[in-house]
């Protein structure tokens, strides 16, 4: 059982919780009221300034949208207005270029251009929104007129300052000096570059804008007239100067291939005029390719590419055809030399050709893409040189087995041919030009392998035809040889003849050039001269066989001698010295021209005679035929050598 006392402070302490709890809730209630109030205070102030936000935009909105309808009215005001400033600015065009228009672009290309724009918008605009207006044929008249005065300037810029090239500065395009381990590449300016500009700038605008072509056939005449005039004041540069002159200016030699102006083989009589032509052709050539390829380097810049290898075949045509016109009268003239039987004259083709088909692959390449007929001018050309260079080889070997045996024209001395010296004169010249002989031949051969023949197939056939040359040039000799009465003097031409074949052969290249097909050459012609000789020294036998010892009877020292024996000693001297006499007298105008041959004859004659002569002597030294004995013993044997070693000597 709880004491009293602490149930009474127990109830104490419960009262006074419930009493500060009573008092806490009532201060929440009290709190809870405030906040009741404040919340309705607060909803009626939120819905206040709601009612008044939608006033606020029930009045705004209508003036915003109505202020942005003012905005773009505005707007559209403007643009109606630049738009109308725009059009109307069309109206004055032609009123405001006419004084530019009139004066023309010269001097102010660009300003002009910037003017024809104008204009050109001006076209545009009234096509498209009023196409029957005046003003449209007004402004179409300007622009057309425009456009003229323009294709003049073009014509104008490109007449004034195209200039043909000087022919010092063209040599030194086409070739080197040789001397020079570097060669600098010549680069051939044709017009000055501000003018190029404006040629170039005015070609865009009539491509571009005028829609007009006939700007590139101006373009095609005037520059093909500057190419031409170009190559023809080479030509006469070569006329006025001397072949050296012509030679070692400024010019210098091509540096892929051989020089071109290598000379043409000199003609026995002919001067240098012949060889100057050559000159000037070769150089002409080489001179067409590099101006050609410099013209098409200019053209390109000036000319929309699908233009350009049209105008470029129109630009070269002319100074192309009158190369080739020029080529085919050497041509004609080669054919005309053929029917006089002038076949050294037939050489001037050789190092024209040569040249020709040395230059081709740079003229195939300069004409790549013209039309098939250009393409084909040149090696037209070359096949015209080839066959007649080809015809002009076979009637030289033809000319020389069928020269005929004219009595006046053989040599009284007997010494070389002008048929001989002619022809070998001409086998040496063609080799300068074997490649191009020996293709002037393969080219008429009618072989599957002609078309593509090698140059060892070549340098046999030419090898084979020098052969022939030499095979007709002997049986021609040995028939020429018949003229002459004496055999001696026979045996003497052949030797010279012989002779100086194989020296000529031996000098230059033609022996091993025949050596390609025949490999005994040399040792035919060694046993054809020793024969000559030998046939040469039976005429000494007429006068040796009186000496002979068969022909003089057994006399004994100090024997008295018959009248009939003293006669066959007497007759024997006679006739020696008869013989030795006339040989000597007729001989001596003899001609014997190389000195190492007329020496080896000389002396083996000598020793034959000398070595006879003195048996005689010696056997008839002892015998008493005559009271005068000098009357018969006219020559010591040292006499009889002299009289031999003048011999072929005409100023002896």
């Amino acid at each position: 059982m709880i004491p009293t006392e602490d149930a009474s402070a127990r109830k104490r302490e419960i009262e006074e919780k419930l009493k500060q709890e009573q008092e806490t809730l009532s201060f929440i209630r009290e709190s809870l009221e405030k906040s009741d109030q404040l919340t309705k205070g607060m909803v009626s102030i939120l819905s206040s300034f709601e009612s008044r936000l939608m006033q606020l935009e029930n009045s705004i909105i209508p003036v915003h949208k109505q202020t942005e309808n003012l905005q773009r009215l505005q707007e559209n005001v403007d643009k109606t207005l630049s738009n109308m400033d725009h059009v109307i600015s069309y109206y004055h065009v032609a009123k405001d270029t006419d004084k530019i228009i009139r004066e023309g672009p010269a001097g102010r290309l660009y300003e002009y251009l910037a003017c024809i724009a104008k204009i050109q918008k001006a076209v545009e605009y009234f096509q498209d929104n009023n196409p029957d207006s005046p003003e449209l044929n007004t402004v179409k008249a300007r622009f057309e007129k425009g456009k003229e005065l323009l294709e003049a300037e073009f014509r104008s810029l490109l007449t004034r300052y195209s200039k043909p090239v000087p022919p010092v500065l063209i040599l030194d395009a086409i070739g080197g000096d040789e001397d020079m381990e570097v060669q600098e590449e010549v680069t051939l300016e044709h017009l000055p570059e501000a003018v190029l500009q404006d040629i170039i700038c005015i070609s865009a605008w009539l491509v571009e804008y005028g829609r007009n072509q006939d700007f590139m056939n101006v373009y095609f005449q005037v520059r093909s007239s500057q190419l031409d005039r170009s190559i023809k004041g080479l030509k006469e540069h070569f006329r006025k100067n001397s072949a050296t002159s012509a030679i070692h200016s400024p010019a210098v030699q091509t540096k892929r291939k051989e020089t071109p102006t290598k000379k043409a083989p000199k003609r026995p009589g002919k001067d240098d005029v012949l060889d100057i032509e050559i000159d000037s052709y070769i150089h002409c050539i080489s001179a067409f390719v590099k101006l050609a390829q410099s013209e098409y380097a200019l053209l390109t810049e000036i000319i929309p590419e699908h233009h350009q290898k049209k105008t470029f075949d129109s630009l070269i045509q002319e100074a192309l055809d009158n190369l080739m016109l020029e080529g085919d009268n050497i041509v004609s003239a080669a054919r005309r030399a053929i029917m006089r039987h002038d076949y050294s004259a037939v050489l001037t083709i050789f190092p024209i050709l040569r040249h020709l088909k040395q230059t081709k692959p740079d003229f195939d390449a300069t004409l790549q893409g013209t039309a098939a007929s250009t393409k084909n001018k040149l090696p037209a050309l070359i096949t015209s040189m080839e066959t007649i260079g080809a015809k002009a080889l076979e009637e030289f070997a033809d000319s020389i087995k069928n020269d005929p045996d004219k009595e006046y024209n053989m040599p009284k001395d007997g010494t070389v041919h002008e048929l001989t010296s002619n022809a070998i004169l001409f086998l040496q010249q063609l080799l300068d030009f074997q490649e191009t002989a020996g293709a002037m031949l393969a080219s008429q051969e009618s072989s599957s392998s002609a078309s593509s023949y090698s140059s060892e197939f070549s340098r046999k056939l030419l090898s084979t035809y020098i052969y022939k040359v030499l095979g007709n040039l002997q049986l021609n000799l040995s028939n020429k040889a018949k003229v002459y009465e004496d055999p001696a003097l026979r045996a003497i031409f052949l030797h010279n003849n012989y002779n100086y074949i194989l020296k000529s052969l031996e000098k230059s290249e033609l022996i091993q050039l025949v050596a390609v097909t025949v490999k005994k050459v040399e040792s035919s012609y060694r046993e054809l001269i020793e024969q000559e000789i030998q046939n040469y020294q039976r005429s000494w036998l007429r006068v040796t066989e009186h000496l002979a010892e068969r022909n003089i009877p057994d006399f004994q020292p100090g024997a008295k001698l018959k009248d009939k024996e003293r006669q066959i000693i007497k007759d024997k001297f006679k006739g020696f010295n008869d013989g030795l006499e006339e040989l000597c007298k007729i001989q001596k105008g003899w001609a014997v021209p190389d000195k190492e041959q007329r020496d080896t004859i000389r002396h083996a004659q000598k020793r034959v005679v000398s070595l006879t002569y003195k048996a005689f002597l010696q056997r008839c030294a002892n015998i008493s035929f005559t009271k005068n004995p000098e009357k018969y013993h006219r020559y010591s044997p040292e006499q009889v050598e002299d009289m031999i070693d003048r011999l072929f000597d005409t100023s002896a």
